[in-house]
């Protein structure tokens, strides 16, 4: 239990105790980013927006936001990010190593599967982080070269952004009353209960971030 501070929008305060703490949790506990570091965000859904908006709260100098999604791209600037590139567009590990003249410092995996995993290990510079929050489906190996490791690349995992609860979460509320935490912009529209089904095929057909359910009162 976490006591929420009364002028607090509970609509919002809804999407901090999943996709937000995590991302935030990502960036500040699992991997805990460097002010002036240069990062990689492979998905730019509701955890990589978050993910995105954390490494900008942290001070990151460069945060490059990969997707496939146009309007996902597009919010990803609005969340911080300095760079975009669309996944569909050629080889993105190369176009992340000339973006960085060599890599990024922190990369973070926000979709869960096994090629961006491996490329978000791949965009590394020596002694960088790869952290994997996406879920992988379960019996799927990565597969990365041994040699990489010689140059001290790291990569690593994070539940729910290795998060404290009863203090990540007061510091979200507070971080998004200060202007720094953008959750407005992360709803993209609010349903009902019984809409549920057809919120769940517009998360598959993309265009949004997040859908709350609102319940009647």
């Amino acid at each position: 239990m976490v006591k929420v501070r009364e002028d607090m929008p509970l609509d919002l305060a809804a999407l901090i105790g999943c996709s937000v703490i995590t991302g935030y949790g990502a960036v500040a506990h699992t991997a805990r980013i460097e002010p002036g570091s240069t990062v990689a965000i492979f998905g730019a859904g509701g955890i990589g927006l978050a993910t995105i908006n954390a490494a900008a709260i942290a001070g990151a100098g460069r945060i490059i936001a990969i997707d496939k999604d146009p309007f996902k791209l597009e919010l990803a600037r609005a969340f911080g990010a300095t760079d975009v590139i669309d996944a569909n567009a050629g080889d993105t590990v190369k176009r992340i190593i000339e973006l960085t003249s060599g890599g990024v410092h922190y990369s973070f995996e926000c979709i869960g599967l096994k090629i961006t995993a491996e490329q978000s290990f791949s965009c590394l510079r020596s002694g960088g982080t790869s952290t994997l929050i996406g879920m992988i489906p379960v019996g799927t190996r990565i597969e990365l070269h041994g040699v990489d490791f010689l140059r001290e690349r790291r990569i690593q995992g994070s539940m729910m952004g290795s998060n404290r609860f009863r203090t990540d979460m007061p510091r979200l509320i507070d971080f998004f009353m200060q202007g720094k935490l953008h959750l407005k912009e992360m709803v993209s529209a609010r349903i009902k209960l019984e809409d549920i089904n057809e919120g769940f095929a517009a998360m598959k057909t993309g265009g949004i971030a997040r859908n709350v359910i609102v319940f009647d009162h």
